[in-house]
């Protein structure tokens, strides 16, 4: 005979194991896929993780956020297939190769060929995934891992290709040399979207120049400023890019000053020139306008005289000397060095003289293009112009300066090695022996610019400064600015477009859809698509010499037909891929290729003209990779062409991933699919925050404070770590984990939840529980069962309500709220004597069906989120039941609510009823006063007579819950109770403003009337200097004053009173109430049974037997017994209030 099985404890870790076998045992995901094969698709992405990396316990944050809408829409019946997926190209791999190789990708194609590196590569990226489907299956994340989309796949990559080779053919392709972002540690350039990840800006304090740049007397000088000596200032943060400036650019209808003061490095006299505005920066308190003649090196204060002020538009055409003469420009030297316009100039910092080296900056670039000055390129061993700084970062050697080293360094402190800073400081000692006798440590190539600067006489003012500098966001190095040849696609083209398909996506916040990502729309640039590595999908285009003849691949098809062209002009010898079949989309067939890099340069096509075309020998950036998930995964156009252009597999209905994907992943789904298709490429997105350590601080291995999520699963169970990430705060939002956290809701849920159901089933089984009754009407079940299951089809309103506006920290609140307050602590509490009192009738039946629909729908309600206990619950309930279920909780459809069980006016009365209770509950905490200790009333003020009638409905039931004999309900102008207004300064501040002294007298003025109004209204507007003034109840506090002999509280717009004397009839029942706790107790630990009847003899002296005599038939009610006696016992010794009794007790 089946019966509800029953538990020691709970052991949520047992649980999630036992249940996790179970899935696999009975492949319970596979059966919500199957029941559900003909149903509508509710479309999910998978954005990839890396491999070659470890999951933290961030990756569960993501995973649950994701499978807990894919959990809730098999439910509400659609079909969501979750296709896993992983990413297997880029930087993450090939630095983790080369660090574990030892090498660099200078290396790459000499110590090591580039078809064993990338070999390394594919067997590193696939390294970790053991340990990342250990975590899918633990945590309960359901994924398709057994046909997983895998970015290193041919037919991935040939989906790739038609990607691009579609872009290409609309015009949005295009090839351009301009400034761009570089990574000299990663030796690749960035895409404006790699730049613009969280965290890749960083403040950084650098040393700063302000350099002087000495005019080249003209005809046009001496003009402006006679015959004297006058130098041009300059700022820069970058001193390492000095020796490449050919331009100084300045504002047209800027003014400028000529100054007349000493070098403070120097006290050699020099005039200078710069932005009139920004003279006061400049000098800073050192310089005082004064008179030169009476100046000694040795004084405090340095005197400066303004000569004459000129505006910009005066000084285009100046020449000046070079600043730092190690090279001069290849091409076009005479038109170097000179002073040219610049909108971009402000007078906001420097000295409104801009510094312009055109080889590292691509403002810089734009205007001495525009002013015909030329960068600074030298030719290098093979004839290439080249800037002075080589893609790994270092200096030429033609910067090689006996002194100052420079030739062959590196230009930023950050790229050396600790090994390699002491090499070089131990040089640097060495050189520098004659200026500075005792070097105490390693000086970068910004601080050695400075001090020649400085000797020279050519620095005005060395200082060190914090600004935001962008890096890596794989190496976490500096980047640079540099010249490089790449392909573009020309995003800013379908601009517009972009922005307005973006509007009509659901972004959770919407905030991030407004403003980090609509605003990243709003100053899109052209995506920087080359990335210069070798582990990756390869460009697929090919060009001629001349560059006027190109192709771009969009098939493997097409590639074999072309390398046959090649074949027949006699460029390829043979074709490497002639063993592929076209049309054939098997996994063999596709097995015979490999699209990767190592084979792909070896590919000669010939041009329609005859010219043999190399391909170009970029790879393409590894977001595209990701970006082309939604078609690449199905090896779209070549296979599933129908499912995805009929919406069966694309666009998605959801997608989730963390902010930082916001300008990564997000971002190229959305560019490639309004590019290629116009439309979105999801319609809801949840950007979820960062999760970081209780204190605030970003996890990490370094700092010791990073969670290892297997260990916190094993302890806890994945439910309850699913359960607190997203219900502590908004995904959104950034959590501050803490394990205490997890304790809390283990302890206040999952236990009180697990408390209920055993309290359920012990009773249910004690009376034989089958749910085999006909089920009662609900007009025909008592008051709180009618209530209990009003409130539980509201809180099904309000979960479905949540998870629909993809909020489910909203949704899943609820649940908890509901399960520990309302069902556990006042519908159980209050009815647990219909479960163990009373005969087998409606009244219990009816309480039965009530508590185990309560539980069987909150088994379904909670599955999304706490897939394991959801189920486990689930099963137990249907163990003792002669119902029939479904085989698991993820089989059955998700709850509905149902309105004919909602009764508001009956939630509202028991609500209240249970909000006074708080209130009063609060108060004796406060005060000491325990529960078991009868008091003598309550007094509650109303606004209405409705107020009143619902007082008088629950009358008995609050004394009862309290423990108080009377209730005395007032008007709240009786002058019983006298409400005050306090405002919230710090809310109320920045709201108000000046009116704030105001607004406070107002307040305190109020009188009681005018109280209860701004209690009903939620606001009170009042008149101030001729403007309206309005003020919100949450930006204030409603406080109540004790009045004489009672203790006062107030909340949620109610307010009791409670009279705390006490009478000796009072604490006699007081004492009476102590006497059936421990009664209970001894019951409890003699093993009787929750129905046992007994006899119970107390020994005590006779002034505890007289206090209890008026009694006795309520203690013998309350705890079973038949008769309750006094005489002589020294069983059981217990205190009762200050009294030793002795008490036996024996089963009937």
């Amino acid at each position: 005979m089946s019966t509800f099985p029953e538990y020691s404890h709970l052991d949520l870790a047992n649980v999630h194991k036992a249940v996790l076998q179970r899935w696999k045992e009975t492949h319970v995901f596979e059966q919500t896929l199957t029941a559900r094969k003909d149903a509508e698709p509710w479309i999910f992405f998978e954005g990839p993780p890396s491999a070659n990396g470890l999951p933290g316990i961030h990756h569960v944050m993501g995973r649950s956020l994701k499978d807990v809408f894919c959990r809730y829409k098999t439910q509400k019946g659609f079909l969501v297939n979750r296709k896993a997926g992983w990413d297997t190209h880029g930087l993450p791999v090939e630095l983790g190769v080369e660090k574990e190789l030892g090498i660099t990708k200078e290396d790459i194609g000499k110590t090591i060929s580039v078809e064993d590196y990338n070999d390394a590569c594919k067997k590193a990226v696939m390294r970790y995934t053991g340990i990342w489907k250990d975590l899918t299956d633990q945590m309960g994340y359901w994924v398709d891992l057994d046909e997983p989309y895998v970015t290193y796949d041919p037919k991935y990559m040939e989906s790739i290709w038609w990607l691009l080779a579609e872009l290409f053919n609309k015009g949005l392709i295009y090839k351009g040399y301009t400034i761009q972002p570089y990574s000299p540690k990663a030796g690749t350039g960035l895409s404006s979207h790699e730049l613009n990840q969280p965290g890749c800006y960083r403040d950084v304090k650098d040393h700063t120049v302000v350099a002087q740049f000495k005019m080249v007397k003209s005809e046009q000088s001496i003009k402006l400023f006679g015959d004297i000596n006058a130098h041009l200032l300059a700022w820069t943060t970058t001193p390492w890019t000095l020796p490449s400036n050919t331009a100084l650019t300045v504002g047209p209808k800027i003014q400028y000053s000529l100054v007349h003061t000493f070098n403070q490095y120097t006290f050699e006299p020099v005039s200078i020139i710069a932005a009139t505005p920004l003279l006061s920066k400049l000098f800073g308190n050192k310089f005082i306008e004064g008179d030169l003649d009476s100046y000694e090196a040795s004084a405090k204060k340095i005197p400066y005289q303004i000569s004459k002020t000129v505006f910009g538009t005066d000084l285009l055409g100046l020449r000046y000397e070079q600043l730092l003469p190690y090279a001069l420009p290849n091409e076009r030297p005479e038109d170097a060095f000179k002073v040219i316009p610049g909108d971009f100039v402000t007078t906001e910092d420097g000295t409104g003289i801009v510094h312009t080296a055109p080889t590292f900056g691509a403002d810089d670039a734009k205007v001495a293009a525009e002013a015909g000055v030329p960068p600074l390129l030298v030719e290098d061993e093979n004839g290439n112009l080249v800037p002075l700084v080589d893609l790994r970062g270092k200096f030429r050697s033609e910067l090689k300066d006996e002194m100052f080293g420079f030739g062959d360094e590196y230009i930023k402190a950050e790229y050396l090695t600790e090994d390699e800073k002491s090499i070089e400081f131990e040089l640097q000692k060495e050189r520098l022996q004659s200026i500075i006798p005792d070097l105490k440590a390693y000086l970068s190539v910004d601080e050695r610019i400075a001090l020649k600067l400085k000797l020279e006489n050519k620095a005005f003012k060395i200082e060190k400064y914090e600004h935001s500098y962008p890096h890596c966001w794989r190496t976490d190095k500096p980047v640079l600015y540099y010249p490089l040849d790449s392909w573009f696609i020309k995003s800013t083209a379908k601009k517009d477009r972009m922005i307005a398909l973006n509007k009509t996506i659901n972004w959770k916040p919407a905030s991030t859809g407004t403003g980090r990502f609509g605003n990243w729309l709003e100053n899109l640039n052209d995506w920087n698509l080359s990335r210069s590595r070798f582990w990756g999908v390869p460009l697929p285009i090919w060009s001629n010499e001349e560059g006027d003849e190109r192709l771009c691949i969009g098939s493997v098809a097409q590639l074999q037909s072309e390398i046959e062209k090649s074949v027949t002009a006699g460029i390829m010898a043979n074709n490497p891929i002639a063993s592929f079949t076209p049309g054939d989309m098997s996994k063999e067939n596709y097995a015979e290729i490999d699209l990767h890099r190592h084979l792909m340069d070896k590919v000669v096509l010939v041009s329609p003209s005859g010219k043999p075309m190399n391909r170009e020998s970029d790879l393409i950036d590894v977001w595209f990779d990701s970006g082309a998930m939604p078609y690449a995964q199905w090896h779209y156009p070549f296979e599933n062409k129908e499912k995805v252009e009929q919406e069966g597999a694309y666009p998605a209905d959801f997608i989730a991933e963390g902010v930082d994907q916001t300008r990564g992943w997000f971002f190229t789904l959305h560019a490639i699919s309004s590019m290629v298709f116009d439309k979105v490429a999801f319609k809801n997105v949840i950007s979820n925050g960062l999760v970081l350590d209780k204190k605030g601080q970003k996890m990490s291995k370094r700092l010791g404070n990073a969670v290892d999520p297997f260990t916190t699963m094993d302890q806890y169970g994945a439910d309850v770590l699913r359960w607190y990430l997203l219900t502590n705060a908004s995904p959104w939002d950034n959590l501050r984990f803490d394990m205490d956290g997890l304790d809390e809701v283990r302890r206040k849920f999952f236990g009180t939840l697990h408390n209920t159901y055993a309290f359920f089933a012990l009773y249910a089984n004690v009376d034989g529980f089958k749910y085999e009754e006909d089920e009662i009407a609900l007009n025909q079940r008592p008051e709180m069962d009618q209530w209990i299951l009003s409130e539980l089809h509201t809180l099904i309103s309000q979960v479905e309500d949540g998870m629909e506006s993809f909020e489910p920290t909203r949704a899943f609140r609820p649940v908890q709220e509901f399960t520990t307050e309302k069902l556990s602590n006042w519908y159980v509490r209050l009815g647990r004597r219909r479960f163990w009192k009373g005969d087998y009738a409606q009244d219990k039946i009816s309480a039965y069906q009530t508590l185990w629909t309560c539980l069987e729908t909150l088994s379904r309600l909670m599955a999304p989120l706490a897939p394991f206990y959801g189920d486990q619950l689930y099963a137990d309930l249907y163990d003792g039941v002669s119902l029939k279920g479904k085989g698991s909780v993820h089989l059955t459809d998700f709850p509905m609510s149902d309105a004919s069980f909602i009764n508001t006016d009956l939630e509202v009365k028991i609500n209240t009823a249970r909000k006074l209770t708080s209130l009063v509950l609060s108060i004796r905490k406060k005060e000491s006063l325990k529960v078991r200790q009868p008091l003598s009333r309550i007094l509650v003020p109303v606004l209405n007579a409705r107020d009143g009638e619902i007082l008088e409905s629950i009358k008995e039931l609050l004394l009862a819950e309290v423990n108080v004999k009377e209730l005395e309900i007032i008007s709240p102008n009786s002058g019983v109770f006298v409400k005050k207004v306090r405002p919230n300064f710090k809310a109320l501040g920045p709201k108000v403003g000046r009116h704030m002294k105001v607004v406070k007298a107002f307040l305190e003025s109020m009188d009681a009337a005018a109280i209860d109004l701004f209690e009903t209204h939620g606001e009170i507007s009042f008149e101030d200097q001729g403007q309206r003034i309005t003020i919100d109840l949450v930006d204030c506090e409603i406080v109540t004053e004790d009045i004489p002999g009672m203790l006062v509280a107030t909340s949620d717009g109610l307010t009791v009173a409670l009279d705390a004397e006490l009478t000796e009839k009072l604490r006699n029942e007081g004492l009476a109430r102590e006497l059936v706790n421990r009664l209970q107790s001894l019951r409890k630990s003699s093993g009787l049974d929750v129905v046992d009847r007994i006899n119970v003899i107390l020994s005590a002296n006779e002034a505890f037997a007289s206090r209890l005599a008026s009694f006795l038939s309520y203690v013998g009610d309350e705890v079973l017994a038949h008769d309750i006696s006094f005489g002589e016992t020294t069983e059981n010794e217990t205190d009762v209030e200050g009294n030793i009794i002795y008490i036996s007790i024996s089963r009937i």
